[in-house]
């Protein structure tokens, strides 16, 4: 199974959100240039990630991205699930039909392994994944110029 570029910048975003300082937020054009993507790509990322309450923005002086309660503690198979969607491995009902989908196993195997992985991710947490020694390794990814 393979992730979208989307759900990786998400969980990204998310990682490097659960290790900053709450009383010294990160804007959206931090957090993409923490984690090496472009502005346009952040700001999508940051307003899915608030529709799902995962994380806080606030404008202004003194605003900017924040994990919520869920943020912090939700799981990351929930997470993807939510980011990935429903879709499946393989589609068999396509433009141009699949011959065998009357009588082939191959689709529900690939749907058994797509909920297998989303399973291994369940226990899962934002917090678990920024655990030493990745913590300090995403405080590292931003250096604050000195105001």
């Amino acid at each position: 199974m393979r992730l979208t570029r989307f759900t990786d910048l998400a969980l990204r975003a998310v990682m490097r959100l659960a290790v900053s300082e709450a009383d010294d937020p990160l804007t959206t054009r931090e957090v993409s240039e923490a984690v090496g993507v472009p502005h346009a790509h952040m700001a999508k990322v940051v307003t899915r990630l608030q529709h799902l309450g995962v994380l806080d923005a606030r404008r202004g002086r003194g605003g900017g991205l924040g994990l919520t309660e869920l943020g912090r503690g939700a799981s990351i198979g929930w997470l993807v699930r939510e980011l990935e969607g429903d879709g499946e491995v393989v589609v068999c009902d396509g433009e141009t039909p699949c011959p065998l989908r009357g009588a082939c196993r191959l689709r529900g195997a690939l749907r058994a392994a797509q909920e297998a992985f989303y399973a291994s991710l369940d226990p899962l947490t934002v917090s678990d994944l920024v655990a030493s020694p990745t913590g300090p390794v995403l405080v590292g990814l931003l250096g604050r110029r000195p105001e």
